[in-house]
């Protein structure tokens, strides 16, 4: 029996390293957990279309939106471990792993991190019509009329949810959870006066807020953007040590050989150096990040504590 065992683990290990010579063998299938159109589903087809113009393989994008974007992450946890299936991941990512009663994965087990790929604060912006200019005009409407103001969100466990809920946390303040399925139509119904406010990733509402179909307020991150400067943020409009960066990046399941993750890691890097991807990435109020796995892993792990810690704080749960 031990030898039988032993011979099993000795062909798995052969394959293992043949598979790494020859990866990829097949096309290889980036399944993003959320619906086309903003950042998230950008960055998986960024990376598809210069894994494929650039001779590395053939890769498709998979969305599979639904279930605050748990449904996509767990048909790649349970893909088979050889880098053919890897997993684009943001903050609802991180948030999931306190946010819901029961995952049909483990966040920290079932996943092996390939690379930080960018960054960006969320904004701020509400309807015209709303009396609000700044955070303390908000804080002051809010507190005159608890429970009577909304806000939307793109779903439970999303960045812009929980801007919200990390907000109404440290002002002690009461404004109702709308949630949408996408930014597309939480955006469309705050342009169109049904909802009153959101924050979201700049990538998404810049435009709108240049366009002046909605008013921007401020900033999630400690410091300003660059690409809105006149834009103050939170921290420095009265809520002292609000902070919510909203970042982009790529998993693998866990079991994937650790050369094949270094493989896909190093050509990300280079996707990344390009001038015109970090053009669409500064364009869009991305920042590039990059880096090797294990600094996308230490951030995960921050990310899981931080957000754990919000949601046991504020009661949030997803059964």
């Amino acid at each position: 029996m031990r030898y039988t065992t032993l011979a099993a683990l000795l062909a798995a290990a052969f394959s293992f390293a043949a598979s790494a010579q020859n990866y990829p063998a097949k096309p290889i299938r980036i399944i993003v957990p959320f619906p086309p159109g903003a950042f998230n589903d950008t960055l998986g087809r960024i990376i598809a279309q210069k894994f494929t113009d650039g001779g590395f393989g053939q890769t498709i994008v998979d969305n599979r939106a639904g279930a605050g974007s748990t449904l996509g992450s767990d048909l790649a946890a349970k893909a088979p471990p050889d880098g053919h299936t890897l997993l684009e991941v943001a903050v609802p990512f991180a948030v999931n792993a306190s946010l819901y009663t029961k995952l049909p994965y483990n966040t920290e087990r079932d996943f092996a991190p390939v690379i930080y790929a960018g960054s960006t604060p969320n904004m701020l912006v509400v309807h015209p019509s709303l009396p609000v200019k700044s955070i303390g005009d908000l804080i002051a409407l809010a507190k005159a009329k608890p429970g009577q103001l909304d806000y939307a969100s793109t779903g439970a466990g999303t960045s812009n949810h929980m801007s919200m809920e990390l907000f109404k946390l440290m002002t002690k303040t009461d404004i109702l959870h709308v949630p949408y399925k996408g930014s597309a139509p939480a955006l469309t119904d705050l342009m169109g006066g049904h909802v009153m406010m959101i924050f979201d990733n700049m990538p998404n509402v810049l435009p709108h807020v240049k366009g002046g179909r909605v008013r921007g307020v401020a900033v999630t991150s400690l410091k300003r953007s660059a690409l809105a400067p006149e834009m103050p943020t939170v921290d420095e409009s009265g809520v002292p040590g609000y902070e919510v960066l909203v970042w982009f990046g790529v998993v693998a399941p866990a079991g994937v050989p650790r050369d094949i993750i270094a493989r896909l890691n190093t050509e990300m890097n280079k996707i990344l150096q390009m001038p015109d991807v970090r053009e669409r990435f500064v364009a869009g109020g991305v920042d590039p990040v990059g880096g090797p796995p294990e600094k996308f892993g230490e951030h995960l792990k921050t990310e899981i504590a931080k957000w754990g810690k919000v949601v046991k704080a504020t009661g949030a749960r997803v059964d």
